[in-house]
């Protein structure tokens, strides 16, 4: 028979849960944590007291209590001290960014990259000298705790390798890119890296429309589509950590030629080449071209319209498939589907309605993204954040060297 977990482990276990309910919900009070997690005052109180000395919370009075008797002190989190690097690779930009404990952006950095090229060891200087010029504005007793990045690609969970990534250069295959970044910040934390969807639906269920929802889809679009699903409040992986390549899901055999070599994929019937295309508006590029035309559509331009609608019953095919086969509570549209779903709405409602299974569609809620085009970048910084709340004093002992 397996051993039960020994005092040690119930501890950790505690310590990391405490600070994960201050990291996602803010200043609590210690009453309020004693009624979240089910332990006894002296319990709450021992833990608060351990983290505090290890400088991750702060305890204090609150500001207003309305009520009568001694009040309940409220846990902080240190959020000018403890800190991760969180990076985001997209198709045209790159965004690094200093995010404090409890989910804080302390500070941020951002450039426009061309399309259509991918230089590694260029892509890793700019993110590292990013990181650079934000820890140089950092206090003395500044912590780093850990490191991640979003990428737009299929990634591979064990090691950060970006195995293709089709919309970002087409030659772009198995890029040990958590490898490259690591050893560019040259600060001793390995670099982890995750497909972008894939964090924006961790972001999303960690603080944004879906935070309470154990199974959710959220849908990113950039220049192409990609998703994340969470099932039974965990992020799906698959076997590799690929899973939520919605984007290249056959919506349409034998339509439009997708950038992985297919034909009719969700990706090239709703991504922003062929909503452009159907405006005949074919140079124009990025979110903001797509808000454009969104705006315009609303207004009454025709072609802009029929594009949007157009493209918005290829979604509202992708998001039946996708509820018939996962029955999530809640789906969210983000980056330029947050725009297109806004300008579309009828018709994907409509599509699912007619394609949809009633039980699986019944009490179905469609939402956009909270966390607006820094979805991807949130996600990653809570990737970053993982292990420490995992385990908080081991993380943060082994940082601290």
């Amino acid at each position: 028979m397996r051993a039960g977990p020994s005092q040690e482990e119930i501890r950790r276990y505690n310590l990391g849960t405490l600070l994960r309910h201050v990291h996602l919900g803010g200043p609590t009070s210690r009453s309020e944590l004693t009624s979240r997690m089910g332990l006894n005052r002296s319990t709450i109180m021992a833990l608060t007291a351990d983290l505090a000395a290890a400088g991750l919370v702060r305890e204090e009075l609150p500001r207003e209590t309305g009520r009568a008797g001694r009040p309940s002190l409220v846990v902080r989190p240190e959020s000018a001290r403890i800190y991760v690097l969180a990076f985001d690779v997209g198709v045209d930009r790159l965004v690094a960014a200093r995010v404090g404990l409890g989910g804080v952006v302390l500070d941020r950095r951002e450039a426009v990259r061309p399309r259509g090229t991918f230089d590694l060891a260029e892509v890793v200087a700019t993110l590292a000298g990013f990181a650079r010029q934000m820890h140089r504005k950092t206090r003395p007793d500044t912590i780093c705790v850990g490191a991640a990045a979003a990428f737009c690609g299929a990634v591979r969970e064990s090691d950060g390798t970006v195995h293709f990534s089709p919309n970002l250069a087409g030659s772009l295959a198995d890029v040990p890119f958590g490898q490259e970044l690591s050893r560019k910040l040259a600060m001793g934390l390995p670099v982890t890296v995750g497909n972008d969807a894939n964090l924006g639906a961790l972001a999303e269920h960690s603080r944004g429309v879906g935070a309470g929802s154990r199974n959710l889809i959220y849908l990113h679009g950039d220049v192409g589509i990609g998703g994340g699903i969470i099932a039974g409040g965990n992020l799906l992986g698959g076997h590799d950590g690929y899973s939520g390549e919605v984007g290249h899901m056959i919506v349409n055999p034998g339509g439009r030629l997708c950038g992985c070599g297919s034909r009719g994929c969700l990706e090239a019937e709703v991504g922003e080449r062929a909503l452009m295309d159907h405006a005949g508006q074919s140079g124009a590029v990025g979110r903001q071209a797509v808000r454009t035309l969104v705006d315009a559509a609303d207004r009454g331009d025709i072609a802009a319209r029929d594009s949007v609608h157009r493209v918005g019953d290829w979604l509202g095919i992708g998001v039946a498939n996708l509820v018939n086969i996962f029955n999530p509570e809640i789906v969210i549209f983000g980056g330029m589907l947050r725009e297109l779903y806004l300008g579309s709405a009828a018709q994907v409602r409509s599509q699912i309605n007619t394609s949809g299974l009633p039980v699986a569609r019944d009490g179905l809620r469609l939402r956009t993204s909270a966390l607006g085009d820094d979805v991807t970048l949130v996600g990653a910084a809570e990737l970053a954040f993982a292990q420490m709340l995992a385990d908080p004093l081991e993380v943060l002992a082994r940082s601290s060297n």
